[in-house]
């Protein structure tokens, strides 16, 4: 779990931790969007500005965590995502041909609930997990 190489330099810890560390920023937009409230600001620090400056923050900030915090926070935070899509009002409506979920007047990527690891992280951890394997 903490072996490096997974995603460059990243382990599957680190991984975790990266999935985990966008999900509270998802989680308070949604719930601001329920109570039609404005947008929250992210649980990072405010001047970082790019995907890049964010992950490189949610890096450093676990980087000493152990395996299992990282886990344990990461299986919390899902449950969190989980009752908020269960607590979804009926009229929200899926637009299938913009990949959207809306919310009122909010709209929200689909890739923002689940597709964000299949898209941009499975083809690296299935290759590293083919390398592990030969060695």
């Amino acid at each position: 779990m903490d072996q490096p190489g997974v995603n460059g330099q990243w382990s599957i810890k680190d991984l975790v931790a990266h999935l985990t560390g966008w999900q509270p920023r998802l989680i308070a937009r949604i719930q601001a969007a329920q109570h039609n409230e404005p947008e929250p600001p992210p649980p990072w620090p405010a001047h970082l500005q790019t995907e890049d400056e964010v992950n490189a923050w949610i890096y450093e900030s676990n980087r000493k965590r152990s395996v299992r915090e990282v886990l344990d926070e990461s299986h919390q935070m899902f449950q969190q995502l989980i009752a908020v899509i269960e607590g979804l009002p009926d009229d929200v409506r899926i637009e299938q041909e913009w990949h959207l979920v809306c919310l009122g007047d909010k709209r929200f990527p689909i890739g923002e609930f689940f597709d964000h690891f299949h898209d941009d992280h499975e083809p690296d951890v299935r290759t590293w997990l083919a390398r592990v394997e030969k060695q």
